[in-house]
């Protein structure tokens, strides 16, 4: 099993900055896939940003360039830091690893981007 902490969500105005922390209790370099979903008030769940075992990284095609995802072997976390945030990126973002073949998903981090 694993299990997922995220922190660093909150309210920032657009063009803002936030980065989101989720700490695994197992070493990263184990899990096969490491990622953030989102989701948005009366949509589906999606896959913002991924990052394999090998360190490849998708993106979600509204924050490339924007956001970057990234992972600390010594803390044992998968970060996604966000700028140049819009009303748009505005949901509840859900850390999200494989391990084993397994999905296992974080408790979930508001994030809000208004003025």
């Amino acid at each position: 099993q694993v299990q997922l902490v995220e922190s660093g969500g909150g309210l920032v105005q657009p063009g803002g900055s936030l980065r989101l922390s989720c700490a695994a209790s197992r070493s990263v370099f184990s899990i096969s896939v490491l990622g953030w979903y989102r989701q948005a008030p009366g949509k589906e769940r999606e896959l913002v940003a991924a990052i394999t075992r090998d360190g490849t990284r998708r993106y979600l095609d509204s924050v490339k360039a924007r956001f970057t995802v990234s992972r600390d072997f010594a803390e044992n976390t998968v970060d996604l830091q966000m700028n140049s945030l819009n009303p748009e990126d505005t949901a509840v973002y859900y850390c999200n690893v494989v391990y084993q073949g397994i999905n296992y998903w974080g408790q979930g981090t508001q994030v809000t981007v208004s003025s």
